[in-house]
């Protein structure tokens, strides 16, 4: 086998993309729980003692916790993907070995298919007696799987990686204003091209690696660029109305009163029906105002501290005013962008009325 034959086989991409389905609804969820604490005055604590703590605090906290063990998540999605139920441990035990040596969700991620891997290779060659064949899938992978990998992390991929991340992360930092544009507005475009798809994953795996290194401003422009889409097509509702142009038909509108709402706690997909009645259009104006709405949230540091909320990032902000900005600017760019290069189109839905041709079953003969 060729390399491109291997790498086909290995399917990396795939279970990256299996682990990162699986690592969103932790991502809303604990994000959604900080997102409220933090938002009513509550701050994460590294322990919770008894009757020393309120509820926003405890929200806080559990937010916190959980989106700290993401690089734990990562690597048990991966390495469950390659090799099944007996990956999980092992993915498990080597995420937790990542967090240990500060090796974070690049670590997790290099070391969920470290340890998937290790644990298939064992599947696959490994021969043991009919009598052990049951311990298999829950000691022997597990286990030696699960040891070598976490030793491997620890002891020779764990500290490069730490350093690498770390070099990343002082790069980012010292940027220039203009390139803080440029990454914002190719970010911005990026996320949103496939509205929730493949690459949208793909950018959040990367901005969720710069955020667990304290880098907020990636995640954050990913992050609104979902939540002002939605809210952009709807307001390119009445920007139609002012150029006297319809833009919508009726059922592109009811779709927009749950599509708006959605958007607005950062569900994008809720958008999708628009967009897939005019693809290309559709897409342009997306992009176009996700690359200004990106562009604002590097340039003018909107640096949200949860990894998913909508408006609700707002309050975890050092600057928010710079997300109301970047908010506003990609609404304004998408609705505009979106009524201007749009069609008129008729309100009511056109249906498919032709009914089938009758079969004539005269000329059927049966002998």
């Amino acid at each position: 086998m060729n390399i491109k034959e291997i790498w086909k086989a290995a399917n990396p991409k795939g279970h990256l993309l299996t682990a990162i389905s699986f690592l969103i609804p932790i991502v809303c969820g604990a994000g959604f729980i900080i997102a409220i604490g933090m938002a009513l005055g509550g701050t994460a604590q590294n322990a919770l003692v008894p009757g020393n703590f309120d509820l926003w605090q405890a929200l806080a906290t559990m937010g916190g916790k959980a989106l700290g063990l993401l690089p734990v998540v990562i690597a048990c999605g991966i390495s469950g993907s390659i090799a099944g139920k007996p990956g999980i441990a092992p993915g498990f035990v080597v995420g937790l070995a990542a967090n240990s040596i500060s090796a974070g969700f690049i670590g997790g991620m290099i070391g969920g298919y470290l340890s998937g891997y290790i644990a298939l290779a064992i599947i696959k060659n490994v021969k043991v007696p009919n009598w052990a064949r049951g311990l298999m899938p829950t000691l022997i992978v597990p286990f030696f799987a699960s040891i070598s990998s976490g030793l491997i992390m620890i002891y020779i991929i764990g500290t490069p990686i730490g350093i690498f991340t770390d070099g990343l992360t002082s790069f980012l930092r010292s940027m220039s204003t203009s390139s803080n544009l440029i990454v914002g507005a190719i970010i911005g475009a990026l996320c949103i091209v496939d509205f929730g798809g493949p690459i949208n994953k793909t950018c959040f795996a990367f901005v969720l690696t710069l955020q667990a290194q304290g880098v907020n401003e990636p995640i954050t422009a990913l992050q609104l660029v979902n939540t002002a889409t939605p809210i952009g097509f709807g307001f390119a509702y009445f920007v139609g109305k002012l150029l006297r142009k319809n833009i919508y038909n009726d059922k592109e509108v009811e779709t927009l009163k749950s599509a708006v709402p959605m958007g607005i706690v950062n569900i994008v997909e809720g958008s999708i029906p628009i967009v897939m009645n005019d693809i290309i259009r559709g897409i342009a104006a997306a992009a176009i105002g996700g690359a200004a709405g990106g562009a604002v949230t590097m340039v003018y540091g909107a640096d949200a501290t949860v990894p998913f909320g909508g408006v609700l990032m707002l309050p975890t902000m050092s600057h928010p005013m710079a997300g109301i900005m970047a908010l506003l600017v990609n609404i304004f760019v998408t609705g505009v962008v979106y009524a201007v290069i749009k069609k008129n189109v008729s309100c009511e839905v056109i249906e498919d009325d032709e009914e089938e041709e009758d079969i004539n079953l005269d000329d059927i003969k049966i002998n």
